[in-house]
Parts: structure tokens; C-alpha cells; sequence
């Protein structure tokens, strides 16, 4: 995938590109971004993401190795080096990655730590005194210590070791300062975030010994630092041209292989596993059809990879097709890096920092967990989001359909969530066409990440020769079905597990002569892509008669059903118990669909004030509940 932007064969960074260093514009902003600065591999700023992303990276370079190196053609074999700060080492996603990075034994991967003891308030030892070294050895790192960052010598010692060890992933502990001869900043917690000034910066120059100027880079700098180029990446990089180009007449389906991923491409008939689904009334879960649907698509597109949170046997996010291993360390006997199934441990914040590195090294990530627990992976998929680039965030157990396991384990808030960082799409499908229909999508995205937000229970699979194709979800919104002649009294909408109880609902509006329009939209964010024409042959400005059904909060709904329109959803936590006891006590009921069309056909729309009312009496039987045990 492309990492910058303009000419390739234009400097990536220029003097002026520095002088206006977290300017508007600049290519130099204040926290790196990948696309924006090429170069750039990763966009980090949110501590302990970029070293997670390098996991990745080095999870994606054994792989890259393990699937098209070739007896005499060693394409891949590159290490991934990472600088890490005192704060990186403090987030808990850092111990999540580094701790499955030892487990796999990712000898290809050196993080480098700055370790100058400062952060934002000051010294680290008052808020962290734990033996760090320590902890990584726990983790099976090769941890190794520099105690001077101007030995050179003890720098080139410790990298040499590093890429003699061939078991374990290093720590190189680097003691450093900052501020390093800044005459009264040094060691100090001032100069972490904030610039030296015009009279420090001038004095610390006189103790380096270095003339006074701005932006001073003096010939000789340029020349040396040009022939390192040469020596390190002009000439290895045409010694592996002519290497490759011998590898692509001996092996010309894995260098097709290796084009399709370079450029951003597919297969040509990436999607012949692909076949629909028959129509069923009994139907399937979402997550169950998902499976079938991701393992169709992930066998045309052999860089398709990725797993579960400890959670494959729920999610159903195993590939299980033939010739699929288990990405593990081959010494363990247990998989090799060939696989293409992961097991991410109950790690889910380093899962999807993980995944966002493969991403980045041009494979294509899926990774899996409830919903519910997307809240621990909210970094990660903003990110994604703000890279551009397609992972596949599969979120299963999607609403109060999870039942038993009651509201710690039930989303509510977390659709609104998703939806509202912009960028990333969310899909929740109604069935298994849709759902097919979904990943079909999903595959062919470029820049895109997406979110799939699947079912625990069994959804009715839809006959499409009533019901409008499924291959409509491309919109992002469309009409399953209508009686209204292009003027309905009232339209439903609904997604996911909702629009079964959106489609009872319809025939019985109709049975009452009434002209009604059932609308699906899986993906908000499609629909509100396309043109204005479409939105209105499907949302009708002329009719504000307008339901909303989904097990959910109301929060994106506002710019669909408008002021005159309601929402059945939810309003307040879910609760424990069977499903079909859940559903009516919570107003999932034809009864209530039916009682809110009513009140939006007669212009007697329920205020915000009853949803208060709602809460209140939600928090009166909780604390009676209460008061009674």
C-alpha cells in the first residue's frame, strides 16, 4: 500500500517541511502519520500503540517469510527495530503485545528503550517503581542494557546480539537524558513537551560545540548521510530486484501473489468459494453465516488472516478450510508462521493494535470478540480509521440477544459508538444473505476498515424473490419492501436481529390498508454516501411518519426518523435472562411497533420527556429489587 502522498520521486521531507513542524499543512504534524508523510510507517501519538503496531510488523515479516521465501530466494527476512518511551512501557497495550510477541517467539523484533526516567509531571519513579528489565525477561524477551545513549560502541554491541538471537524477541534498555546538555533543562520534565527556547537551545549549541544557526545541515553531514543511503538501501535494494525478478520466473504464482498485495489488489476470481444462501425461516445466526461467509472469501484471498480474543469457538472467526495452520512459533509444534489462524490470547487492546501492523505491512486483518468488549479496542479502531486501512473488526453477541448472560455482556451504547468515528464502517446484516453480501463488500475495501456486528441468535434468512436483493447492502440502505406506490403513510427502518420484528410488524400495517415502507440499513455510513436522489427515493421527504427499531440507543438515528419519527430501542441497561423474556419486557414486540406507528401516523410522537420517565421507573425497580433482597 502506498505510505505518502505527491511524487515518489519527490524528497518526502523537505527543510521547508521542517521549519513549519506542526503547522497546518506541514508534513511534518506533531504526532507522525502514516499516508500523510511518506516514510512515516505507522501513525502513533496514543502511547504504546506503535509498539504494538511493530508486533504486528514482525508477525507479518515471519509470515511474509514462512509463505514465499524459496530455497536460494530469501525475499523476506527483515527486522523491525522500534523506539519505545518510559509512558509506551506504561500502557497496558505494550505489556498485551510485548507479552504475546515473546510467546511467539518473534526473534525479528528489537525494541529500543529511551529510558530518561521523565514524563509529563516529572520523574517516572513517582508513578512507577517495578522492575521493568524484569518483567520482559518474564515475557521471554532477550533483554540487554545500555547505559550510556552516546556509546556507540555499546549501542553496536547490543544490535549485533540481537540479530544473533534466534529465540526471543530484545529489549535494549538504553539509559539516556533528555534534554541531553541543555544547561538547566536537562533531566527535567519541562523540556518533555514543551520547546527549550531561543536562549536554552543557543546554549546548549555552545556545549555541543556547534555553531548557532537554524536549520543547519552542513555539507559534509549530507554527503555522509547520502552515501549510507546508497550503501544501505541503493545497492541491497537492486541485488533483491535481480533476486526477485529470478523468483518471478521460477515461482510466477506466488510473485503474482506478491504483485496483487503490493499493489492493493485482489485475486482476479478471489470470490469463486462464494455462494448464496437458500431462503430458510428458521435461518441462521449472523455469527454462523459469518463464518461460512468469511471463510469464502478468506480461501480466494490467501493474505487474509487473523482470529479471536480467546473467543473463536463464540465468535466462529476460524478458518477452517484445507490447508489452513495455526500461526505459532514451529518449535512449539503447534503451528508454523505459514498459519493464517491467530490466537490472540485475552488481550484485546494489543489484538487490534496487533492487526492495525499487519494491516500496515499489507496483509488483511480480521480479529474477533463481543461486542461488548470493542470498549477495549477503541484506540486501535480509531486509528484504523484515521490510516486508512482495512482491518476487519468482527464484533459478535451484538444486543440483548446475548440473553443470559445479562448487561455486563450486552451492548447498548457501543453501535453509537462505533458509528460515530468517521471513517470506519459499521455493518450490522439481517440475515445470511446480507451478511455474505457484507464481506463480499468488505474484501474489496482498499482504505477502509470495517466493523461486523453479528447475532448470538438465529436469524430467519429472507426470501429474496419477495424481499429486495440482498446485494442492495452495497447502498448501505435500501427498501426490502413496500406497498405504497412511492408515497408511504409511514416507513420502518431497522438493522441486524431488528428488521424480523420490523418485517411482522409491516404486514400487519398493510393488513390495515395502511401504505408502509420496510427500509434495512446495514451500514449508515454507505448509506449516507450515496447520492441525495437515492437517499430520497428511499427516505421520502414527504413522509415523516417514521419508526427506527434497533436494540440499541437512539443517538444516530435523530438525522433518519427526524423530529416528527421514534425509536424503538434501548434506553437503559439490558438485563439477565431468556431472550424472548428480555425482548418483551424491554418493548421488542409487534405489539409496541405497532402502538409507536400509531402515535406517529396521529402526530402524537412520544417525547424526550418519556424516555426520562423511562430511566426513572428503570431505577425505581432496581432499587425495590433491591430493598426486597
Amino acid at each position: 500500500m502506498p505510505d505518502g502522498r505527491g511524487d515518489p520521486n519527490e524528497e518526502s521531507i523537505r527543510l521547508e517541511d521542517l521549519k513549519a513542524f506542526r503547522q497546518h499543512e506541514s508534513r511534518c504534524p506533531g504526532h507522525p502519520e502514516y499516508r500523510w508523510t511518506a516514510g512515516v510507517e505507522t501513525t502513533t501519538g496514543p502511547l504504546g500503540q506503535g509498539v504494538a503496531n511493530s508486533v504486528g510488523m514482525a508477525i507479518a515479516s515471519k509470515w511474509y517469510a514462512a509463505t514465499y521465501n524459496r530455497e536460494g530466494f530469501e525475499l523476506f527476512d527483515y527486522d523491525i527495530y522500534t523506539i519505545a518511551s518510559d509512558g509506551d512501557l506504561q500502557e497496558g497495550v505494550s505489556s498485551e503485545a510485548a507479552s504475546l510477541a515473546g510467546h511467539l517467539r518473534l526473534d525479528n523484533l528489537c525494541w529500543i528503550w529511551d529510558n530518561n526516567n521523565i514524563t509529563i509531571e516529572g520523574n517516572t519513579a513517582w508513578a512507577i517503581s517495578e522492575d521493568v528489565a524484569t518483567r520482559f525477561i518474564a515475557y521471554n524477551w532477550n533483554v540487554l542494557r545500555v547505559g550510556d545513549a552516546n556509546d556507540v560502541d555499546a549501542l553496536t554491541r547490543a544490535m549485533k546480539v540481537f540479530k544473533n538471537e534466534k529465540q526471543r524477541p530484545t529489549l535494549i534498555v538504553v539509559d539516556s537524558h533528555i534534554a541531553w546538555g541543555a544547561p538547566t533543562k536537562q533531566d527535567t520534565f519541562s523540556a518533555h513537551g514543551a520547546p527549550l527556547g531561543g536562549d536554552e537551545v543557543s546554549a546548549t549549541k555552545a556545549i555541543y560545540g556547534w555553531p548557532d544557526e537554524k536549520f543547519l545541515v552542513p555539507p559534509t553531514v549530507l554527503e555522509h548521510f547520502r552515501a549510507q543511503l546508497a550503501k544501505r538501501g541503493g545497492e541491497p535494494r537492486k541485488a533483491w530486484e535481480e533476486m526477485y525478478a529470478k523468483y518471478e520466473a521460477k515461482y510466477p504464482e506466488e510473485a503474482k501473489q506478491l504483485a496483487h498485495i503490493k499493489a492493493g489488489e485482489l485475486p482476479e476470481d478471489w470470490d469463486k468459494h462464494v455462494k448464496e444462501f437458500p431462503a430458510d425461516p428458521k435461518g441462521l445466526a449472523t455469527r454462523l453465516s459469518g463464518a461460512q461467509a468469511l471463510n469464502m472469501c478468506a480461501q480466494g484471498v490467501p493474505w487474509m488472516l487473523g482470529g479471536s480474543a480467546d473467543l473463536g469457538n463464540s465468535c466462529l472467526t476460524t478458518l477452517k478450510f484445507p490447508g489452513v495452520e495455526d500461526f505459532m512459533a514451529p518449535i512449539t509444534g503447534w503451528g508454523t508462521y505459514k498459519g493464517r489462524n491467530f490466537h490472540f490470547g485475552i488481550r484485546e487492546h494489543a489484538m487490534g493494535s496487533i492487526c492495525n501492523g499487519m494491516a500496515i505491512s499489507g496483509l488483511r486483518p480480521f480479529c474477533s470478540t463481543f461486542m461488548v468488549f470493542s470498549d477495549y479496542m477503541k484506540p486501535p479502531l480509531r486509528l484504523s480509521a484515521i490510516m486508512e486501512i482495512p482491518c476487519i473488526w468482527v464484533f459478535t453477541h451484538d444486543s440483548i440477544g446475548v440473553g443470559e448472560d445479562g448487561p455486563t455482556h450486552q451492548p447498548i451504547e457501543h453501535l453509537a459508538a462505533l458509528r460515530s468515528i468517521p471513517g470506519l464502517h459499521t455493518f450490522r446484516p439481517c440475515d445470511a444473505n446480507e451478511t455474505l453480501e457484507m464481506y463480499k463488500h468488505i474484501t474489496k475495501l482498499r482504505h477502509e476498515p470495517a466493523v461486523v456486528v453479528l447475532s448470538r441468535q438465529p436469524l430467519p434468512t429472507l426470501d429474496r424473490t419477495k424481499y429486495a436483493p440482498a446485494s442492495n447492502l452495497t447502498k448501505g440502505g435500501y427498501v426490502l419492501i413496500s406497498n405504497d406506490g412511492g408515497k408511504p403513510d409511514i416507513i420502518l427502518m431497522a438493522t441486524g436481529s431488528e428488521v424480523t420484528l420490523m418485517l411482522q410488524a409491516y404486514e400487519l400495517l398493510i393488513k390495515q390498508g395502511v401504505k408502509a415502507r420496510a427500509v434495512s440499513i446495514p451500514c449508515k455510513e454507505l448509506f449516507r454516501q450515496q447520492s441525495e436522489e437515492y437517499m430520497a427515493s428511499v427516505l421520502p421527504d414527504s413522509c415523516r411518519a417514521r419508526i427506527s427499531i434497533e436494540a440499541a440507543t437512539r443517538d444516530t438515528w435523530g438525522m433518519f426518523i427526524g423530529l416528527d419519527g421514534e425509536h424503538i430501542g434501548m434506553i437503559t441497561f439490558g438485563a439477565s435472562g431468556p431472550i424472548n423474556v428480555i425482548q418483551k419486557d424491554l418493548g421488542f414486540t409487534v405489539e409496541h411497533v405497532m402502538a409507536a406507528a400509531k402515535r406517529v401516523m396521529d402526530k402524537k410522537v412520544r417525547s424526550l420527556a418519556n424516555e426520562a420517565e423511562v430511566i426513572r421507573e428503570w431505577k425505581r425497580r432496581k432499587t425495590t429489587f433491591a430493598e426486597i433482597k
